[in-house]
């Protein structure tokens, strides 16, 4: 068995895997049902020679008890099971069907692999909607309540924490959940941030600042427009015409339901609460949450942001790779587009941040746990 090993729940893009893999874990397994979201892990376990198995299949039809034999693992063994649940169910943005929606029962799914594996530690990242989120009795906040219940009556310790993704390098302001649950008494503590602004900068422990949309797009040139050869880094501008006029106009870091002096005919049936809608990044400023309903567009450029910009924001290294079809706003597709296969997913750096202190924490309790085992001495 490798030193610390981990399995994926809810892999998506990878995001997470990346951040875990690069905190010094190796990821045994992950699961996922989106075919072109298993495209892009396969391509990565394939390109980096990882022994990461994948499972392509709706977790609801994976046995953990037939996993943990598949995997070789021993009850207790596993060092840290983790991922992030479909969050539509819970989303600030979405329908708030929470329970009544079947992604919203995939929560749950962290307690069934926990009961089965019992890892070292568990790492759920949601939407802050979930705090709030009614249970099937309509109780505010019961979904929460009844997940950090169940995982406690497992025998392990939770903490939870809003983390914003800007505050670890990442150049987008994106707030989540994580919950970190461990099995030893001793409490976890989660990662300082490494980025801030200027105005919150402390002397006795500087940090950087945040990094803005233009250092995270720095360096890269004109994306293709050949739509019939999409390049393998996904730079590539899908925006439809239509659009292309609807921003022309619209000035850096705005919206085009704000810049009233534009034509109605361009504004259409716009309204002052569209502020994410024909949006454009600023390259001094953070960028807003990547979402999976809009793509915003560039801060000068009369089009979209290409999924490589996407990647970018959201702290991708540049040798990862994307599979699937490029869409645009008004493209249609069973399956997630890679633009969306981005906003779904959880920043790199977010992800090793957190699984850093995880592995430090799993170390330092295996050294506790040898010191305190008392000599046998013969009598």
């Amino acid at each position: 068995m490798p030193t610390f090993s981990a399995l994926s729940l809810f892999s998506g893009a990878g995001g997470m895997d990346i951040g875990v893999r690069q905190a010094g874990f190796e990821v045994l397994a992950c699961i996922e049902v989106d075919p072109h979201c298993c495209q892009t892990l396969r391509s990565a376990i394939e390109r980096e020679g990882l022994k990461t198995v994948l499972f392509e299949k709706d977790i609801r039809q994976v046995d953990p008890s037939q996993l943990k034999a598949d995997l070789g693992l021993q009850t207790g063994e596993l060092d840290l099971l983790f991922g992030g649940s479909p969050c539509q169910s819970f989303s600030q943005a979405g329908k708030h069907g929470s329970l009544e929606d079947e992604r919203g029962l995939l929560l749950f799914e962290f307690v069934r692999f926990a009961k089965a594996l019992k890892p070292k530690v568990i790492v759920i990242e949601q939407v802050k909607g979930v705090l709030k989120a009614l249970d099937q009795l309509g109780k505010v906040g019961g979904v929460c309540e009844s997940l950090i219940g169940q995982i406690e009556e497992l025998g392990y310790k939770l903490k939870l924490q809003i983390i914003n993704s800007a505050n670890y390098g990442v150049a987008q302001t994106r707030e989540r959940v994580f919950i970190v649950a461990t099995e030893s008494g001793t409490c976890f503590d989660f990662p300082l941030p490494t980025h801030g602004k200027l105005d919150i900068q402390f002397s006795l422990f500087p940090i950087k600042q945040c990094t803005t949309v233009g250092e995270a797009l720095k360096g890269l040139g004109s994306p293709s427009k050949d739509k019939d050869n999409q390049p393998e880094d996904s730079h590539i501008d899908i925006t439809p015409a239509g659009d292309r006029r609807r921003i022309h106009g619209v000035p850096e870091g705005s919206f085009l339901a704000r810049e009233l002096h534009l034509p109605e005919t361009q504004r259409c049936r716009l309204t002052k609460k569209d502020t994410t809608k024909f949006r454009r990044l600023s390259f001094s400023k953070l960028s807003l949450t990547l979402r999976c309903g809009e793509i915003f567009f560039h801060p000068i450029e009369d089009r979209y942001l290409t999924p490589r910009e996407y990647m970018r924001i959201h702290g991708y290294p540049d040798n990862y790779f994307l599979k699937g079809p490029v869409r645009g706003r008004s493209g249609r597709v069973r399956h997630l587009d890679q633009h969306r296969q981005i906003a779904n997913s959880v920043p790199p750096p977010v992800a090793c941040a957190i699984a850093k202190e995880v592995l430090e924490f799993i170390a330092r309790e295996k050294v506790l746990s040898k010191s305190s085992r008392k000599p046998f001495v013969n009598v």
